[in-house]
C-alpha cells in the first residue's frame, strides 16, 4: 500500500501535445537521414504536419478546465502546518496541468513555429543549413515550450525552459559559414549559461526556505513566513528565480544578446527567438508570479514596475538610432516586452488574473504583427535600412504587408489591433494604481511611433540606389505573409477572441 500510494497518476491526453512534437523531431531527423538530396523540401512539410497533429489534442481539451497529471496522490502529500490556523492540506501538487493558460500559450507557440517553418522553408538552400538538424532543433524547442506552459512545479519549469534554450543556441549558430552567426550563438549561450546558473541558485534557496517544488505548497508556506532570517532567504530566492525569465522575454538589464544573437541568427529563427521563445519565458513568469510566489505579489509587483519601465524605455530610445532593419526589431521587442510586462506589475490578489489576461492578449496580437514584419523582411532579404527605401515600387504587396505590420505595432489605424492590445495593457496599469508606469508607457508610445512611421515613409519615398530589386518571393514565404496579415485584419476587426482569451 505504501509502494502504491507513490504512483503518480499520468494522463496521456493531457501530454499529448508535447509527445506529439518531440516524435515529431525525431521523426524529422531520421527521415531527412534517407532522403534523396532533390527531396530534402519534404522536411519541412512533415515539421508543419508535425506542428498542425499537435494542436489536434490541443483543441479536444480546449476550453481548457483545470486538469493535471504527473500528481502527487494525498497519502503521499499528507498535511502540514504553518504555525498559523492549524494543520492545512496542500493544493496544487500536480507537475503538469492542461488548463486554458497551458492551451493557449501552446496554441501560441505551435501556431508561431508553423508560421517559422513556412519562412525558412524556401531558404534552406540558400543560407546552407542542414534541413533535418534545423527542424530537430527547431521542434525539440517547441516541445519545451509546450512543456513550459504546462509545468506547475519548479523542477519542471527549469528542465522546460532548457529544453526551449538549448536547441536554441544551435538554430542561432547554423550558419556555420558565417562567423557573425557563431558570435551570435555564442554571446546567446553565455549569458543564458549566467542566467540559468542564478536562476537555480534562486530555486534552491526557494526549495530550502519551502522545502517544496510544487507551486501550490510553495506559495501556502510563502504565505505562511512572517518574520526570521527564512522569509529574507525566500525573498532573495524568489528574486534570483525571476532572473532566468527576465533574461528570456529581454528585459532589461538582462537584454545584452538580443540585438547581436538576431541579427547574427537566420531570420526565421530571429523570429522564432522573438515570439515563440518569448512567450516561453512570460509563460514562466506569469506561472511563477501569478501562482508559486502569489503571496509575494506586494514584492514582486514592484520589481516588474521597475523591470518593465526600463524595459520599454531602453528598448525604443536605442531602436530611434538604428539602420538595419533586424536589429531595429530586435530592439522593438525589447520595448514591446515592456509593454507585456505592465499589467504583471500589478499586485493586488483580487485582480491579478484580470491584469495576467491583458498581458495574455497583447502577447496573442504581438506574435502575429511580429512574425509578419520579420516575414516581410526575410521576403527582401536585405537588412539594411535604405534597402527599404522607395520598395513599394518595386515590391507593392510586401510593401504594403510590412507597412501594415509597423502600424500594429505603432497602435495606430488601420492596424487596430496594436492599439486594442495598448488600451488594454493600459487599463491594467490604471487598475492597478500605477498612474507613474501608465505615463512611462504612454512616453514610449509617443517615441516608438517616429521609428515605426519612418521606416514606413522609407516604403513609399523615391527609390534611391540601395532599393532592394523586384523579385517574386516563394509560395510558402508569401503564404506566412498573408497568413499573418489575415490574423492581424480579423484581430484588428474583432479583437474580442485574443481580449478574452484568459
Amino acid at each position: 500500500m505504501a509502494v502504491s500510494s507513490l504512483v503518480q497518476s499520468i494522463s496521456y491526453a493531457q501530454i499529448a501535445a508535447p509527445l506529439v512534437v518531440a516524435g515529431g523531431a525525431v521523426a524529422v531527423l531520421v527521415a531527412e537521414l534517407f532522403l534523396a538530396p532533390r527531396f530534402k523540401r519534404l522536411v519541412s512539410w512533415l515539421s508543419l504536419a508535425v506542428l498542425a497533429g499537435a494542436a489536434a489534442p490541443d483543441l479536444a481539451l480546449w476550453p481548457g478546465r483545470t486538469r493535471g497529471t504527473f500528481c502527487m496522490p494525498p497519502t503521499a502529500i499528507g498535511m502540514y502546518s504553518l504555525g498559523v490556523g492549524g494543520p492545512k492540506t496542500m493544493p496544487g501538487t500536480c507537475s503538469y496541468a492542461a488548463d486554458r493558460f497551458t492551451l493557449i500559450f501552446q496554441f501560441i507557440a505551435l501556431a508561431g513555429a508553423f508560421v517559422v517553418v513556412l519562412m525558412s522553408a524556401s531558404s534552406m538552400k540558400r543560407d546552407r543549413i542542414p534541413t533535418g538538424e534545423y527542424h530537430f532543433l527547431l521542434l525539440s524547442s517547441v516541445a519545451g515550450v509546450l512543456v513550459l506552459a504546462g509545468s506547475r512545479d519548479l523542477i519542471s519549469l527549469t528542465i522546460a525552459l532548457e529544453t526551449v534554450s538549448l536547441p536554441a543556441f544551435a538554430l542561432v549558430g547554423l550558419k556555420r559559414w558565417s562567423g557573425r552567426s557563431s558570435e551570435a550563438a555564442l554571446k546567446f549561450f553565455l549569458i543564458s549559461v549566467a542566467a540559468t546558473a542564478v536562476m537555480l541558485f534562486g530555486i534552491s534557496l526557494v526549495y530550502g526556505a519551502t522545502g517544496n517544488v510544487h507551486f501550490g505548497p510553495v506559495a501556502l508556506h510563502l504565505d505562511g513566513l512572517r518574520t526570521g532570517p527564512v522569509r529574507h532567504l525566500a525573498y532573495l530566492g524568489v528574486g534570483l528565480t525571476l532572473v532566468g525569465f527576465a533574461f528570456k522575454v529581454s528585459a532589461v538589464p538582462f537584454h545584452f544578446w538580443t540585438p547581436d544573437t538576431y541579427a547574427g541568427a537566420p531570420v526565421p529563427v530571429a523570429a522564432y527567438l522573438s515570439v515563440v521563445s518569448k512567450a516561453a519565458g512570460f509563460a514562466g513568469l506569469i506561472l511563477l508570479t501569478g501562482t508559486a510566489f502569489s503571496p509575494l505579489l506586494n514584492k514582486t509587483g514592484p520589481l516588474l514596475a521597475v523591470l518593465a519601465a526600463l524595459t520599454m524605455s531602453v528598448g525604443n530610445l536605442v531602436a530611434l538610432r538604428q539602420t538595419d532593419a533586424v536589429r531595429l526589431l530586435a530592439w522593438s521587442t525589447v520595448g514591446q516586452a515592456g509593454y507585456i510586462l505592465v499589467p504583471l506589475a500589478a499586485h493586488d490578489p483580487a485582480s491579478y488574473a484580470k491584469h495576467i489576461n491583458a498581458s495574455i492578449a497583447y502577447l496573442i496580437m504581438y506574435a502575429a504583427m511580429n512574425l509578419g514584419a520579420f516575414a516581410v523582411v526575410h521576403s527582401v532579404r536585405d537588412t539594411s535600412l535604405d534597402a527599404y527605401r522607395g520598395l513599394a515600387k518595386t515590391r507593392p504587396l510586401a510593401s504594403a504587408a510590412l507597412a501594415f505590420f509597423l502600424l500594429c505595432l505603432a497602435g495606430l489605424p488601420p492596424g487596430v489591433m496594436g492599439l486594442f492590445a495598448k488600451v488594454a495593457v493600459f487599463g491594467a496599469a490604471a487598475g492597478s494604481h500605477l498612474v507613474w508606469l501608465a505615463v512611462v508607457m504612454a512616453v514610449n508610445v509617443v517615441i516608438a511611433l517616429y521609428y515605426y512611421l519612418s521606416w514606413t515613409a522609407r516604403l513609399f519615398a523615391a527609390p534611391g540606389e540601395a532599393t532592394a530589386s523586384a523579385g517574386r518571393s516563394p509560395a510558402t514565404l508569401r503564404f506566412a505573409i498573408g497568413l499573418t496579415v489575415l490574423v492581424s485584419v480579423v484581430f484588428s476587426v474583432w479583437p474580442q477572441p485574443a481580449l478574452g482569451a484568459f
